[in-house]
């Protein structure tokens, strides 16, 4: 039931950007993991109990207060890391090669392995 999309990131109650209408029943529906024709039916449902204005007052509602669908960038599908990123944790562990080599070739660090033998 669920799109490729939600799976992608954890999502909260969105509009949907492929609604009908303002996206609504599709967030809901998206959010619930129902589909959108079985939200539209208790929508029309309610409609028809409750009349036309609580309604089309609470839809509005809805639609002003829910956040619009965040977009999905293409990289971020991909459980891959970037090459900035890898090039980051490559410098990050040349500084801390670095570090550690400096502490072990260090005079210090003779004398106390020598001291502790």
């Amino acid at each position: 039931m669920r799109r490729f999309q939600d799976m992608c990131y954890d999502r909260g109650l969105y509009r949907s950007r492929s609604g009908i209408i303002m996206g609504v029943c599709r967030g809901i529906g998206d959010y619930l993991g129902f589909s959108v024709f079985c939200i539209r039916v208790i929508l029309i449902i309610l409609f028809l109990i409750s009349g036309l204005w609580p309604v089309v007052v609470l839809y509005f509602l809805a639609a002003i207060l829910m956040k619009s669908e965040p977009v999905i960038r293409p990289h971020q599908h991909s459980n891959r890391p970037s090459s900035d990123h890898i090039r980051r944790r490559q410098q990050t562990l040349e500084r801390r090669l670095h570090n550690l080599e400096s502490i072990v070739t260090s005079k210090e660090y003779d004398w106390e392995r020598r001291l502790r033998a």
